[in-house]
């Protein structure tokens, strides 16, 4: 059915039926832009969520070693992700849809615009047409009247006895003229009748119904547009759906990497000091009249005094105060030693695995060049293999080095262990004994005097069992004498002068 055969005489059912289906388009489109705009919003809201509960380095960094801590910065990450495929419907749809539409609708507009401008042009020229066939009508009607006055006149004067024969001779003659010009007038109409008759036959069944016809087609065209408009409307969304789900396949499975029993021991890994726990305190006869062998007045005259992991370099002249951490980490605690080491050879291993692999590189080069002169001079490569060489001569140096110092850290923790439990009283009784020669030790280890780095006040009480460290008590205030080096301690001196190690955690720097 078309509307050039149905709808020939309804011009403006036409006209308000193609304005509203544009209208309808131009509806659709600014839908579509709000919908953009909601999305765009959307995902950055998302964006500045995950960057607000970001970790950011330092601290955060140790944390997100945890399973717990890592897999909540993996569900950041998939959520920002997220973020990025609202972004991506935003844009697929401002270009696919909105951006495509809105030049479609403005060329409807101007399609509509010059079809509907020929239809009122053939209007026009039809209803000119009709005006001069109305004119024509006009004066045929007017002459046939004025021809049939001359011929009644003509007939009335040949009658009258009166007339003379030249008044009889005139009136017919007037009568005979006013009658051609009818006639002709009478021609006139009819040829110009049969014209209008033709044009408006035209303008009926051929001209409008192929105008009304084009119009049929653009709206229909408008139609199919707007449908795949609403088809993408929903394919844009489902398009970016499988990452999507991988986004929130991630999140989940970020919660079920968690390992709760892996964390306690990392937390167990990090912290431990491979001190060992205090041992009983021993009964103090006073009735044999013997001084205590380990009381703190006996100590007194060892305050100051670490275990031989935490051995102080001696100062020399011209040197700072603060000496620089031994190379083989001998300062720290037995376990943070380890895992110094350890950490240390990891490193250098990386480091010899890309010499290597660099070396391997070169020599397979250097046979290409000798194989093939035209790429290259094999000896323009000596330089660098000889360096490479040299580097993986000194890496393994090093790395042999490290590895012995683990052995030893590792080899030699419990005869350490054991030898600092079985001299815990003999060295107290040989300091009794030989309290000269005990003092001639410090002196030695200790002849320069050592300025503390800052203050810091206790917030806790540490019963400081173990050996190399000290008590101290809550609200206490102490002098740095060494700050923390990674392990988790730091060296005060206490107002008494006791000297020794306590956990970091447990004071507060004064500023």
């Amino acid at each position: 059915m078309d509307w050039g055969t149905d709808l020939w005489d309804q011009n403006d059912v036409i006209d308000k039926h193609t304005q509203s289906g544009l209208d309808l388009l131009e509806r659709y489109i600014k839908f579509v832009k709000e919908r953009t705009e909601i999305e765009q919003n959307y995902a950055k809201q998302l964006r500045n969520l995950t960057k607000k509960y970001s970790k950011r380095g330092g601290k955060d960094e140790q944390e997100c070693k945890f399973s717990n801590h890592a897999s909540f910065q993996e569900i950041l990450n998939e959520l920002g992700d997220y973020a990025g495929q609202r972004e991506v419907v935003a844009e697929n749809m401002t270009a696919n849809i909105c951006d495509k539409l809105t030049k479609y609708l403005q060329d409807l507009k101007q399609e509509r615009k010059t079809y509907l401008s020929d239809v009122k042009k053939a209007q026009q020229n039809l209803e000119s047409s009709f005006k001069h066939l109305e004119s024509i009508k006009k004066r045929f009607a007017k002459e046939w009247a004025e021809a049939d006055k001359a011929t009644q006149q003509a007939e009335k004067t040949e009658h009258d006895s009166n007339a003379t024969k030249v008044e009889v001779d005139k009136a017919k003659a007037h009568a005979l003229a006013r009658t051609r010009v009818a006639e002709e007038c009478r021609n006139n109409y009819a040829a110009e009748l049969q014209k209008y008759n033709k044009e408006q036959n035209y303008f009926y069944y051929t001209e409008i119904p192929q105008i009304y016809n084009k119009l049929q087609v653009m709206d229909e065209r408008r139609i199919q547009q707007l449908a795949e408009g609403y088809c993408l409307f929903s394919h844009i969304e489902k398009d970016v759906l499988p990452i999507i789900s991988k986004c929130l396949e991630g999140i989940a499975a970020a919660g079920t990497k968690i390992d709760h029993k892996k964390d306690s021991k990392l937390l167990i890994e990090q912290h431990k000091s491979g001190f060992d726990r205090p041992t009983d305190v021993e009964f103090e006869d006073y009735s044999q009249g013997i001084k205590p062998s380990n009381s703190e007045s006996t100590l007194h005259p060892l305050k100051g005094r670490k275990h031989k992991i935490f051995k102080k370099h001696k100062i020399t002249h011209g040197e700072k105060h603060t000496s620089p951490p031994a190379e083989d980490f001998s300062h720290l605690p037995p376990e943070q030693r380890k895992k110094k080491l350890q950490a240390k050879i990891d490193d250098i291993t990386k480091e010899l695995t890309k010499e290597q692999d660099s070396g391997e590189a070169l020599e397979k080069m250097r046979g290409v060049y000798e194989q093939n002169p035209q790429m290259g001079d094999p000896s323009s490569l000596e330089p660098q293999i000889t360096q490479t060489s040299q580097n993986i001569g000194r890496l393994r140096g090093e790395l042999a080095k490290y590895e012995t110092w683990l052995s030893e850290a590792v080899g030699g923790e419990d005869a350490s262990h054991n030898t600092t439990n079985n001299n815990s009283q003999s060295g107290i009784i040989a300091t009794r004994n030989s309290s000269s020669n005990v003092y001639a030790e410090f002196d030695d280890e200790f002849d320069d005097i050592e300025s503390p780095v800052g203050q810091c006040t206790a917030l806790y009480t540490f019963a400081g069992n173990s050996e190399g460290t000290i008590s101290i008590t809550e609200g206490e205030l102490l002098s740095v004498m060494e700050e923390d080096k990674g392990d988790g301690w730091m060296r005060v001196l206490r107002a008494s002068g006791q000297e020794g190690y306590i956990p970091t955690s447990y004071v507060k720097l004064t500023p």
